[in-house]
C-alpha cells in the first residue's frame, strides 16, 4: 500500500547552507504516481533533487556521488552521458544536475531498481533528458553499435561471487558482487561506445593490491589508458580503500600518453577526529550536497 506524499516544501537553506539550483517539480506537485511506497524512502540527493530508495535494499553511497563528481569534473562539456549499471539512478542524476545541458542514457539489469530510477527521474523533472533502459550491459541488444557518448560513468560491483557475505537483499547482492559483469566488462563496453575524445570514469577498490591490478588489466584489455587516478581515504591516517579513475581510448591519445598516469593526492573523507575533512566539504558543495 502506498504512503502519503511527503510534505517537502522548497527550502532555500539547510543548516546555514544555501541550497543551489531550482526546486524540482516534485517539491510542489501532488502527483499520485510519485507517492512514497510502503517500503520506500524519498531522500535528499543533491541540490533540490530527491531519490527514491528501498528501506531495506541498496542505498546510494559516497562511492556513487564521487563517481559522478569525478567524471563530470574531467568531462565538463559532455553532451551525451551513459551510465552503466545505473542501479537506482544515483550517478546519472548527480551527473545530470552538474551538467544541465546533457542527455543521459542509463542501463540497469535489476527489475527492482529500474522503476525506482524512473520515479526519481520524474520527481526531479528530468524526463525530457533521460532514457532508462533495463538490460545487461554486456548484451549486444542494449546499446546499438553506433551509439557514442562523451562521458561514460560506472560504479561496478567490487567483488566476485563467493568472496564475502552477500547480504540480506537481492538488490544489495548485485550492487556489491559481480552477478552480471566485472570491471573488465564495464571497461569493454565503455571503450566500444566512447565518442572521439570521450572519457570513462569509474570507482573501484585499490586495496588490496590485487583489486587495483584488476583495473589495470581491464583497461589494457579494452585498449583504454588510465589518464588520472585519485584514491579515497575514508579516515585520515588510514590506507585508501577506493580509487576514482578517468580513462580514455588509447587511439584518442598521443603515443607519449599511452602508459602515462597522473596519480592525484588522496581525497580524505573524514579527519582523524571524525569530522568531515575540509576538502571533502568543498567537494560536497560542488555537487550540491550540504557540507
Amino acid at each position: 500500500m502506498a504512503g502519503k506524499q511527503k510534505d517537502i516544501s522548497p527550502k532555500t537553506h539547510f543548516r546555514g547552507y544555501a541550497i543551489p539550483g531550482s526546486p524540482a517539480p516534485g517539491d510542489s506537485e501532488g502527483d499520485p504516481d510519485l507517492e512514497i511506497g510502503e517500503n520506500e524512502t524519498l531522500d535528499v540527493l543533491c541540490g533540490h533533487l530527491r531519490i527514491f530508495q528501498l528501506k531495506d535494499g541498496h542505498r546510494y553511497s559516497t562511492d556513487d556521488l564521487l563517481t559522478a563528481w569525478y567524471g563530470t569534473t574531467w568531462c565538463p562539456s559532455a553532451r551525451r552521458i551513459l551510465d552503466l549499471g545505473s542501479g537506482i539512478g544515483t550517478v546519472a542524476m548527480v551527473a545530470a544536475w552538474r551538467l544541465p545541458g546533457a542527455e543521459i542514457v542509463s542501463i540497469e539489469a535489476q527489475e527492482e531498481s529500474t522503476p525506482l530510477a524512473k520515479k526519481s527521474v520524474r520527481w526531479n523533472g528530468f524526463e525530457d533528458r533521460f532514457e532508462i533502459r533495463q538490460g545487461d550491459l554486456r548484451s549486444p541488444d542494449v546499446l546499438a553499435k553506433e551509439e557514442k557518448f562523451d562521458l561514460i560513468l560506472g560504479s561496478p560491483p567490487y567483488f566476485p561471487l563467493g568472496t564475502g557475505v552477500v547480504g540480506d537483499h537481492p538488490q544489495k547482492v548485485a550492487c556489491r558482487f559481480e552477478v552480471r559483469g566485472t570491471i573488465a566488462d564495464y571497461c569493454s563496453t565503455a571503450s566500444q561506445h566512447l565518442e572521439n575524445g570521450g572519457i570513462f570514469a569509474c570507482v573501484f577498490p585499490v586495496n588490496p593490491d590485487e583489486q587495483r591490478e584488476r583495473v589495470t588489466e581491464a583497461s589494457k584489455a579494452a585498449d583504454l589508458t588510465i589518464v588520472r587516478e585519485r584514491h579515497i581515504v575514508l579516515r585520515e591516517g588510514e590506507p585508501p580503500l577506493l580509487g576514482l579513475f578517468v580513462m580514455s581510448r588509447k587511439c584518442d591519445l598521443p603515443e607519449s600518453m599511452h602508459d602515462q598516469i597522473w596519480v592525484e593526492p588522496p581525497l580524505v573523507i573524514r579527519a582523524k577526529d571524525g569530522t568531515i575533512h575540509p576538502e571533502y566539504s568543498a567537494v560536497k558543495l560542488s555537487f550540491g550536497f550540504p557540507p
